[in-house]
């Protein structure tokens, strides 16, 4: 059974963020939420073990969003 990796695990994680942030360049609110939507479905879909997928839901619900 595969675990859920949380520990840093990107090569280049500074060089991601940017390319992430330029996805969202000049969409609105609702079409950046339906880019994220698409992008972890597509992720989602690339891991395909259920135990992960679970286990990551599960820590992303014990996240706390920083802006609140």
């Amino acid at each position: 059974m595969a675990e859920l990796i949380v520990n840093p695990n990107i090569p280049d994680p500074d060089d991601f963020y940017a390319e992430l942030l330029a996805a969202h360049e000049g969409r609105a609110k609702a079409e950046s939420d339906a880019f994220n939507a698409r992008l972890i479905l597509l992720l989602a879909n690339h891991i395909g073990d259920r135990t992960v997928l679970t286990q990551a839901l599960e820590a992303a619900a014990r996240s706390r969003n920083v802006d609140e």
